[in-house]
């Protein structure tokens, strides 16, 4: 007989233990939105390949979030699970067929882009377990092809901010679209919506100093802070 939960892979974070990164949250969220039983299996970064390679196609690297279904069905990247699970079950919807929606996954990118100066240090100083910090630190200074403290020094503090703020007011410009909000299409909750609250939970669970900066370089913090409230019957489960 198939599981009736649907698994969660997520990134576990220093005691007390809660998700963090923005990609597992748009899953996290759809799954509480959708009202679906799950049960969150918390993996550090070094034993991601050895949990999954076997039940994914081979890869270079594989990711979190990854879900099981309770037909036993493996699916990973948090945009792909969210198509899965709005035609598994389709309703309350997430409306995947959003104009904004492009927008806003054009936009995540844009924004987090030239911040990688801040939130790859923090990620390693603030959030991770001891477990994944060498892992973390050796694939992204590869990747960077300098030290995370270089990283933080050379495309860190306010420069990174003002480079991210084009996108950031974007985003605000298309949260105000719509008067009556707080979503991006007005009262209607959409994919859109927590892809975007998935960046600022990520901003808040890296700091305060963080949260508040992404907010100053928005233009209008209240349209996000009104977003984040509004998703608050969602986010709330964050730590199993």
């Amino acid at each position: 007989m198939a599981n009736q939960e649907i698994v969660l892979f997520d990134l576990p974070s220093r005691p007390p233990n809660k998700s963090w990164s923005y990609n597992p949250w748009k899953t996290r969220l759809v799954l509480n939105y959708k009202n679906l039983p799950y049960k969150t299996e918390w993996v550090e970064y070094p034993d991601i390949k050895g949990k999954f390679q076997d039940h994914l196609p081979k890869a270079d690297v594989y990711t979190i979030p990854t879900i099981i279904l309770p037909d036993g069905t493996w699916v990973t990247d948090s945009w792909t699970i969210a198509e899965t699970l709005e035609k598994e079950y389709p309703e309350p919807t997430l409306h995947l067929d959003s104009p904004y929606l492009s927008q806003v996954k054009q936009l995540l990118a844009e924004v987090l882009t030239p911040l990688k100066g801040i939130y790859a240090p923090k990620v390693h100083d603030v959030l991770l377990n001891d477990a994944s910090k060498e892992y973390f630190r050796t694939t992204r200074e590869k990747a960077f092809g300098a030290t995370l403290e270089e990283v933080a020094e050379k495309e860190g503090g306010e420069e990174a901010w003002k480079a991210a703020q084009p996108a950031l007011e974007k985003a605000t410009a298309l949260l105000k679209e719509n008067g009556d909000g707080p979503f991006f299409e007005g009262k209607t909750l959409g994919f859109a919506d927590l892809a975007w609250a998935s960046l600022l939970i990520f901003f808040q669970r890296m700091g305060d100093d963080v949260y508040q900066a992404a907010l100053k370089h928005s233009g209008d913090a209240s349209v996000h802070e009104k977003l984040l409230e509004a998703v608050k019957p969602w986010s709330e489960r964050s730590d199993h």
